[in-house]
């Protein structure tokens, strides 16, 4: 049964195709592999692990997407583009979230290196990072072809 198990599922998988193996296959992705379990009829379980290669590439737009994947960072940003700073103090005026919350969303686009912040006391004004922005445009202009 494993003899014929294997080269049915591996085939099914590279095709796209549903497996017609009788039983149970449990799929799950990690973050660099998938993992393939198979129970046939409760009797014969077989596990497979395909090793997926992540590029450092696919790394660094993953950070920079998850920094970006709030609305409001992503008001964040655009006023950011359009203009050369603001302070904090600014966007607590405008958006209509506690300071604590903008707090935050700050330190997510700052931490992925989207933003700079500079203490100019009593207040922070942050700026876009330029130079990582200019990565964020190329990157995903390569990933989504345009």
């Amino acid at each position: 049964c494993e003899i014929m198990a294997k080269p049915l599922l591996q085939s099914s998988i590279s095709r796209g195709e549903p497996c017609e193996i009788p039983g149970t296959a449990i799929i799950s992705l990690q973050y660099n592999s998938v993992i393939i379990s198979l129970s046939l009829h409760n009797q014969y379980n077989y596990t497979y692990i395909l090793m997926a290669e992540i590029t450092e590439e696919q790394k660094q737009v993953s950070r920079f997407a998850k920094a970006m994947s709030h609305p409001v960072r992503m008001y964040i940003l655009e006023l950011l583009s359009k203009q050369s700073c603001c302070y904090s103090v600014d966007l607590s005026e405008v958006l209509p979230i506690a300071k604590s919350t903008l707090s935050q969303h700050l330190k997510e686009l700052k931490e992925a290196g989207l933003i700079q912040g500079e203490i100019e006391q009593p207040r922070i004004k942050y700026c876009l990072n330029k130079e990582n922005w200019g990565i964020v445009q190329k990157l995903f202009k390569k990933m989504l072809q345009i």
